[in-house]
């Protein structure tokens, strides 16, 4: 069981090296989507972690990703320039899941 790391900066990368998570650094929407490709066909990844700013650039992808694979499991995770609000995440997955706004 493997967690895997998608960043779009290197802090975030050895951050997570540190803490034993391989990852790649990846700036553009094909990369990503490239990657994602790759790491479902790798099955000891079980959690993918990738920064806010990669999870809004390749949105699309990543709402259907979820939506058709059951493993691994996409999470999105701030980063150190990021303006991440974990209230209003979870008030949009909320929405998102009960099909109506709070």
């Amino acid at each position: 069981m493997k967690f895997f790391c998608i960043s779009d900066n290197i802090d975030t990368k050895v951050g997570m090296r540190l803490a034993g998570i391989e990852g790649v650094v990846l700036h553009e929407k094909q990369e990503v989507e490239s990657a994602l490709n790759d790491i479902v066909k790798n099955k000891e990844v079980v959690v993918v972690l990738i920064t806010e700013k990669l999870s809004e650039l390749c949105a699309e992808k990543i709402h259907k990703f979820k939506l058709n694979n059951k493993t691994p499991l996409l999470v999105t995770i701030p980063d150190r320039h990021s303006n991440f609000n974990i209230s209003e995440t979870i008030k949009r997955y909320i929405e998102e899941s009960v099909g109506m706004k709070i």
